[in-house]
């Protein structure tokens, strides 16, 4: 590995931390709780978003669950096929954008707007469609991406996880959720093990 390829991966350490510390000047408080109060009190969560965004989506659809919060991702793809059904009047979709105007998201928050759907839209972009049409918004915050070209989904991703990883945090609290809660619905592997340890 030449030096300039050592000089790039350490720069990554630096971006990133940077990125997460940086983020806290975009926190607000009121538009943050509003997004609490939403999922603490859905019967029934999506998540959605393309590329990066969605894989980072179905993480945060996943640790929901974690919590007892019943949340799914929902492919894009399949959310104009029939998916937006599992979604019903007073439950609440998440949509992640980075620029907020990801064109397959669109059909998706009109069908969440004609079924009374709250929709909570992360984005940098606070004018976007996506912005726009939400009920609640959460400013993302990106300094660069990692790569050299500043085009590849690593610092983005790393923003968004933090986002959601505070919704879950909060969540936690405001709901009264018990460790012992966790332990019975993840018996497995380590985890598991070391929580229905007595």
């Amino acid at each position: 590995m030449n030096k300039e390829t050592l000089k790039a991966v350490k720069d990554v350490y630096t971006i990133e931390s940077q990125c997460v510390k940086e983020m806290e000047n975009f926190f607000n408080e009121e538009s943050f709780s509003k997004a609490v109060d939403l999922l603490k009190n859905a019967t029934r969560i999506g998540t959605c978003g393309c590329g990066h965004s969605g894989i980072i989506c179905q993480h945060f659809a996943h640790l929901l669950c974690c919590i007892e919060q019943p949340a799914r991702f929902i492919s894009p793809a399949e959310a104009v096929h029939g998916a937006t059904g599992f979604l019903q009047e007073g439950d609440v979709m998440v949509f992640a954008s980075r620029g907020g105007k990801t064109k397959e998201l669109l059909p998706i928050l009109d069908i969440c707007k004609k079924k009374n759907v709250k929709v909570i839209t992360v984005t940098e972009n606070l004018e976007s469609p996506l912005a726009l049409g939400a009920d609640v918004v959460l400013k993302q915050y990106v300094n660069r991406e990692t790569d050299k070209y500043n085009s590849q989904g690593t610092t983005s991703t790393t923003s968004l996880c933090v986002i959601f990883h505070t919704l879950q945090t909060a969540l936690i609290e405001e709901t009264g959720f018990l460790n012992e809660q966790f332990a019975l619905i993840h018996p497995g592997g380590a985890v598991g093990e070391r929580l229905n340890t007595k």
